[in-house]
Parts: C-alpha cells; structure tokens; sequence
C-alpha cells in the first residue's frame, strides 16, 4: 500500500470466520476504522470450509484485509498457520491476527494477540513496512579475488561477531555436499559466496575469522557439522540463536529461522520469491516436490535468499543475546548447558549408532513371519470373513475407518468413549488394549499393527540409510521439548525404539573387539525431589539402598517384613507405591493413580483406597509434600517456575478460566521440575564423560531417556565405566549427602544385552 499523504485514511476490511460476539472496534483500542465481513454467513456450522463460503467482498476496494483465524488466512492466502503470521503482513495487502477468543481459555496467546494488534495498526497507519531485497543489502560472489576482498573486511571489522549459514544439497554431510556460504558481519547487509571460489586464500581467511570472532549460527549443530566435516575448519566460540529463543521461549515449533525473521525483523517472507520459483520449476518440469533437491536452484536465485538467512541470523542474535543476558539464570543455562550440549550433540550425531546389517535383514524376515501368523490366526475368526463378505473388500488392520465398522457395529463393541480430534470413536492402541477384555480381535488387530510398525518404521527403514561403515546417523535436538529433556529425529527417533520387543535393540550391535555399554540413571527424578524438597525420610530411603519402591511400601505401610520380601509378600502394596511415587512426581491424583495401581496389579483399585494411600505416603513424607504445594502456589500466582539449574517453564494457562486447563498447567510446571533436572544432570555427566574418554576407545553414540549408550573397546570397558560414574554422580548441587544418584551399567554384544538372542535365538 502506498500512503498517498499524511491525512489519507487507508480503507480497511475485515474478516471473520463467521458471525460472533467480538468487539473488533473495542478490541482494536478504536485505532481503526473498517468493514466487517464473514467468510460463512451461517454462525451454526462449527468449522468453516471453502464449500461454506459465501463471502461477498471485492477486495481492490481495500488497501489493508485484517484476516482473524486460520480459515481465513487459508482462503485468502496459501499459508496455513495464523499464529506463525500474526500481525505481519502478506502480500503487501493481508494481515493475519490470531482469533481473540481464544484469549479466555488460553491466555498464553495474551502476548501474540497484543503485539499482532500493536503491529495492524502500524501497518494500516504507514508507520511498519516491510522491507523490500535489492543489491544493497544482500548479493553473491562467484569470483575468488572478490571473496578475498569480502573476507578481509569480515576478518578486520569492528563487530567481534558474524553470522554464518550453509546451503547444502542434503540434510546430513556424508548425503550432500555444500552449495555456498552465507556471511554476515554487519547489520542489513550479507553475502553468499558459491562454494566453486572457495580456493586455499579463502580457506585460510575463513579460518582467520573463525578464530577471531564469535560465528553464529541459526541451528549450529546442522552448520557445524557440514563445515567441519567438509572443510575441517574449527570454531573456537559458536553462538545460536535458536537456541537463544529457545530459552526465550521453550515452547516447540516456534524457533525456526523463517518464523523468528518474520516476527522479529522487518523483511518478512524474504524467502517468498524462491519458493515461487521452485514451485514454477517443479510444475514446468514434471518433479514432485520431494524429489526436487537445492542443487537445482540456480545461483542466481538462491542467492538473495541465502544471504538474506544470514542478515537476519545477525539481526536476530543482537536482540535474542541482549534479552537474554538481562537474566542471569536463562543466560547461564544457555551458556553452561547448551552451547557445550550442541558441540557434544553434534560429536555423537558424527559418531553415528552402529547396527549390524545382517541382523537388520534377518530381523525383517523374522518380523514378516510373525505378521504373517498373526494375520492367519486373525482369520480363524469368521467374523473377519463375513465383514469382508459384508464390505465386499479385504480387512485392512490399519485403516482405522474398516477397524471403526468391524470393532462397534459389526462385532457390537461398545466404544471406549475416547475420540479422535474430528469426533470419530477411536482405535488407538490405548481403546484395543482396553478392547481386548472382551474380545480376541482387537488384541490380534494390536498385535500386527504394532509388528507392521516395528518392521516399516526401523526394519525395513534403517538399512537403506546407513552409511558404508554401517552406522546410522540420526539427529539429536537440545529444543525439542518444554521439560528440556533431549529429543530426537531424522533417519530414526532413538526416543522412540521399541522397549517391549528387543528386535530393534537387538540390530544395535558393536563391532568386534568392542562392547555396547549402556548407563541408566536409577529413580533420578524422584532422588532429584528428595534433594530440592530436603525431605530427610525420602533421602533414607535412598541412603538404604536395596529396592527403592520396595523400600518406599515399607514404610508407607509398616509391612511386617524384610526389604528383599516385600516384592513376593506385599506385590500389590509396592505397586501402589511405586505408582503413587512416580504419579505425585507428575501431579497424579486418586484418580489415576487408581487406574494406574488398577491397570499394573490387575486387581481393581478404587479412587477410595488411591487417596488413602497418597495420605499415608505424604504422612511419611512431609518435606516432599510441603515442597510439592510451595512450587503449586509460586506457579499459581506467578506463572511460571525456574528448575534447579536455571531453566524457566513458562505457564501463562494456570490463568485460564477453564479449571481443566488452569490444572493441568500446574501439573507440567511440577513435572518441569523433576524432569528437566534429571535430564540436566544425565546430559551434563556425558559430556564430561565425552570430553574425558579416550575417543579412539570409546566413542558415546547417543543418549536415550535416562541412558548413556556408547562403543566401547573391551579393554577400555572398566575404565569407561568409571570416567562416566564419576562425571554422572559429580556435586552439581543435586546430591544426597554420602550418597550419590544410582547408576547402573549393562554392557553386551548389542543394545538388547541378550534378550534378542533370549526370544529369537539368532
């Protein structure tokens, strides 16, 4: 929109979803005037879709179109997510704002909805542009003597920081090779070099600046990794600022480049041009969208884009580092925890999982068979065949719509009452567990879906993508979760390996001459709450040694026994209290620990006996219980809560007029605060650990849950073992007095310590 004078009033429309009780005007502060419309007209129909539309707008009348909600993004645009484009403006004519509604049930969305309105009427006032890309702040160099010229200036510039970003043909650097290099040293100005110039001169230069100053990267360990192994540069000091924002923001999804450029810098979709163009490339020449990779991407058109990364790499790392500092605690996680998590993360990730490749062909057999017996055994049941007959269609176990029909109207189940998010009767594997009482189809259903999933999922999956020395190179992230607990993607989610069936575990194989060794942190969450809620009754407990839970139901119920006999005399009495030590740890009430104790005794357990059980625990355990209800009010009143180390859970929903929503938000920041200290304490000992270890010995592989799992020679097994027991119970503040938290050891031929040769004897 162009503003043709300072009293030129820009005409604005806009839309709602439907008809509703919002006072835009009020809402707005009555800093702009507007016409309203609506996309759908009928105010009963809950979610609007394109076929309900009977807008009628001409929208060259309007120089500004305010869209609130996501439907009305998607029909006037092709992008999908409001939140992500709040307040910010697309195609110089739209501005998206979150739906105000949600205010009263999520008042986390407060600080978006202020900040979109605060920009809207900017926009509409002239007073916020989106900045246009020319030649004078981003451009490319494919010429050697010019990239040496740019690389002096970088190396001999007043900043003590510059951004760096890599283009690159895959998504890990022995699948793809480097394009070209993004730099940004000063502020509204970048460059992409094409990695074809980059000749010894540059290399040595490069190095120069990497020595001399701080290199931030969006993402370091991704950069990192291609970098260093590409080029074998080293990087002295690092910055990110993902995962800056991340301890500005913990919550996922929201830390991407292209989402922080939008809301914190003014060049908006810089990235809208070359997507434009790759969609015209993809359709004109025939190639699907996941075939197309960025080698395809001419210089010339990638190179506004690439430099641009780095620009708004740099803007973005002036705001986030200098909001950041301002609070001790965060900055310190960042540095102290972070930084040398993403340098370790990224040595494991390189490190790579090692299998055995003929196991991994052997197991898929082996799992194939399995579905085949399953599947048989599956049609000795003639109501298969007569729903077959009926549908006039094979059975397919994982269509959840054939599942829907056999389970409740043709077998006459009675639906669990659990829906999935369009309304539907569910048929997870939570409804075919609880299904199963009454019937064998829904457990033999569970049974192929669950071994379908084993073999497609890892089997079959993990072989093409293993690299020639046979280990898988997945990825690892220190932003993938509220708690700060480590997750995990890429060519497998290590998080996620199946424990029930050892197959998987078992492809997970040393090489000869070495061992895989696995530590495990014992009851870390619980030993950390004993610490911080100084309770000196649980702390014994810990102090006993012997079995924890065992130990916890003696005392709780003053069982007339030794510690070694409770598990045989009084099963049911440890049951109830390892599930009422784990539930309090995550806010559980009688509620669920009744059908937890209920569900792991298999003996009915009333919500009655629950809550006399948590009283007789807490009449034990004082200090845990006066902890626990400290932490619940600081969160009620404050909204939000710091864990031992210094990381923040912010909680903005325990305002929420929904008492659902408001409960359940307590109940994170509780489990925020066992779990992000226990995650803390196992991923602060391995990277000790790592920096201790002879690497040619011993290389750390991954880190999953609670465990440590590395490679290590045999005759170096001992001495590991002792680096990392050492590195994982050293006084970081969390400890009992003469008594450290627990870890245990396995160490075997594979991941599965035996239990796959147990089950399937090869």
């Amino acid at each position: 929109m162009c503003i043709r004078d300072r009293h030129y009033m820009a005409k604005i429309a806009l839309v709602e979803s439907k008809p509703s009780r919002n006072d835009y005007v009020r809402l707005f502060n009555n800093e702009i005037q507007f016409d309203k419309y609506e996309l759908c007209s009928d105010p009963t129909i809950k979610k609007v879709l394109k076929r309900d539309c009977d807008i009628e707008i001409n929208q060259d009348d309007y120089d500004w179109i305010i869209l609130v909600g996501s439907e009305c993004l998607k029909y006037f645009t092709n992008q999908n997510s409001v939140t992500e484009y709040s307040g910010r403006c697309i195609d110089d004519k739209y501005l998206p704002v979150i739906n105000p509604a949600m205010l009263a049930f999520k008042p986390e969305a407060k600080k978006t909805w202020e900040e979109s309105r605060e920009n809207i009427v900017k926009y509409t006032k002239g007073q916020l542009k989106q900045q246009k890309l020319g030649e004078d702040k981003c451009y490319g160099i494919t010429d050697s003597r010019k990239l040496h010229e740019f690389l002096i200036k970088a190396r001999d510039h007043e900043n003590d920081f510059i951004a760096l970003d890599s283009e690159t043909s895959g998504l890990y650097p022995r699948d793809g090779y480097m394009l070209g290099i993004s730099m940004s040293y000063e502020p509204e100005h970048g460059a992409y070099i094409d990695c074809e110039c980059i000749d010894e001169t540059a290399e040595v230069l490069l190095q120069q600046i990497f020595d001399k100053k701080r290199v931030v990267f969006h993402n370091a360990k991704f950069d990192l990794a291609f970098f260093e192994y590409h080029f074998n540069f080293k990087f002295p000091r690092f910055e990110d600022t993902m995962l800056l924002h991340y301890m500005l923001d913990e919550n996922p999804g929201t830390h991407g480049l292209k989402q922080l450029s939008l809301k914190y810098t003014p060049y908006g979709e810089y990235e809208k041009g070359m997507y434009e163009w790759i969609d015209d490339y993809c359709r004109r020449n025939g190639i699907l969208k996941g075939s197309f990779s960025w080698d395809m991407i001419p210089f010339e058109i990638m190179q506004d884009y690439a430099a641009m990364d780095a620009v708004c790499t740099f803007l973005l790392f002036q705001k986030f580092e200098n909001a950041l500092v301002k609070n001790d605690r965060l900055y310190g996680v960042y540095r102290d925890i972070l930084i040398p998590g993403c340098r370790f993360l990224t040595d494991i990730q390189d490190a790579g999982v090692p299998f055995d490749k003929e196991r991994l062909q052997t197991s898929s057999v082996l799992m194939q068979e399995q579905i085949d017996e399953a599947i048989k055994k599956l049609y000795t049941y003639p109501a298969i065949k007569e729903f077959e007959h009926n549908q006039g269609k094979d059975f397919n176990p994982n269509s959840t719509l054939q599942l829907r029909g056999l389970l409740f109207d043709f077998l006459g189940l009675e639906p669990t009452g659990k829906k999935t998010g369009t309304g539907a009767h569910s048929t997870d594997a939570e409804v075919l567990k609880e299904l199963a009482e009454e019937h064998e189809v829904p457990q033999l259903v569970l049974d192929i879906r669950q071994k379908v999933k084993i073999k497609s999922t890892y089997l079959d999956k993990i072989y093409p993508q293993l690299d020639r020395d046979s280990r898988l190179r997945t990825g690892f992230n220190l932003h993938g979760t509220t708690s700060g607990r480590l997750s995990s993607s890429g060519k497998m989610n290590m998080q996620q390996i199946p424990r029930d069936n050892p197959i998987v575990k078992g492809c997970i194989k040393a090489s000869p001459g070495t061992k895989i060794v696995a530590m495990d942190l014992t009851t870390a969450e619980v030993y950390c709450a004993a610490v911080l809620a100084n309770d000196k009754n649980l702390m014994d407990v810990f102090r006993s040694g012997g079995n924890f839970h065992s130990n916890i139901a003696k005392l709780v119920f003053n069982l007339p026994c030794e510690v070694d006999e409770v598990a045989e005399q009084f099963g049911t009495q440890r049951q109830m209290a390892k599930a009422v030590t784990f539930g309090i740890m995550y806010g559980a009430g009688p509620k669920k620990i009744s059908e937890q104790v209920t569900k792991d005794s298999g003996k009915y357990f009333s919500m009655n006996e629950a809550s006399a059980v948590i009283r007789d625990y807490f009449e034990q355990f004082h200090g845990l219980k006066r902890w626990l209800d400290d932490n619940k009010r600081f969160i009620q009143d404050n909204g939000f809560i710091y864990s031992h180390f210094g990381r923040k859970r912010r909680l903005p929903n325990v305002f929420s007029e929904d008492k659902g929503i408001a409960s359940h938000e307590v109940r994170s920041g509780i489990n925020f605060l066992v779990q992000s200290i226990a995650s803390d304490v196992n991923l602060l000992g391995a990277i000790d650990a790592h920096n201790q270890i002879d690497q040619s010995q011993a290389k750390i592989f991954a880190l999953v849950h609670d465990s440590i799992l590395a490679e290590v020679d045999e005759e170096y097994v001992d001495e590991y073992m002792g680096i990392v027991k050492d590195c994982i119970q050293k006084d970081r503040g969390m400890s009992i007095p003469n008594c450290p938290v627990g870890c245990d050891f396995d160490v075997g031929e594979d991941y599965s310590f035996g239990k796959f040769e147990a089950k399937y004897g090869a």
